[in-house]
């Protein structure tokens, strides 16, 4: 697989104007989007990874095989960075899910260790209201044991009236279903 960074924008005129399909990657700080994108492309290090929330501050753009673009965009909700920085989040990311024409897909990507919040809960409204298709992944799978991990899929699926796949970065743990889903688009 081919991968290769092409550049972070902050508004709609900066986006790269390459004509391909593109799914996005929405979730809270801290919720294991990077290493979800890193782990579901076999690339170590290409989404910034921290254990700090909120490193994510711009869209950032990336050519998969020429098929796609996959698209990072920054957490929501709590991050340590600066209030302005944080303020523009929401516009930035409401701006790309309202007008982005060749957006297909967004994955909406909750831990599978905390439950959804009021945030989790706005992203998916808007998603519904912009007319995004969304798939929600739950991360972090592989820290709740089998019993723990249906509980808190079904809750999700309840709460979100929508399939939830599970995801572990580490043992890779609901990959083929997420690339099942991509395949699709």
């Amino acid at each position: 697989m081919e991968v290769q960074f092409i550049k972070s924008a902050t508004y709609k005129d900066e986006y790269p104007k390459l004509r391909l399909p593109r799914i996005a990657f929405a979730g809270r700080s801290n919720v294991g989007k990077s290493s979800l994108i890193n782990s579901l492309l076999g690339k170590k290090g290409l989404a910034r990874t921290s254990s700090t929330p909120g490193r994510t501050q711009l869209i950032n753009f990336f050519n998969i095989d020429d098929r796609w673009v996959f698209v990072d965009l920054p957490g929501y909700g709590f991050a340590k960075v600066p209030a302005r920085i944080r303020d523009r989040w929401g516009p930035m990311i409401e701006e790309f899910l309202r007008e982005e024409e060749d957006l297909k897909l967004t994955v909406m990507i909750v831990d599978a260790r905390r439950e959804p919040t009021d945030l989790d809960q706005l992203m998916r409204q808007w998603l519904e209201e912009f007319d995004v298709s969304y798939q929600i992944v739950a991360t972090k799978a592989d820290k709740l044991s089998s019993n723990q991990l249906q509980g808190s899929l079904s809750r999700m699926e309840t709460g979100f009236k929508s399939s939830v796949v599970p995801y572990s970065s580490a043992t890779g743990l609901g990959k083929k279903d997420l690339w099942r889903v991509l395949e699709r688009i």
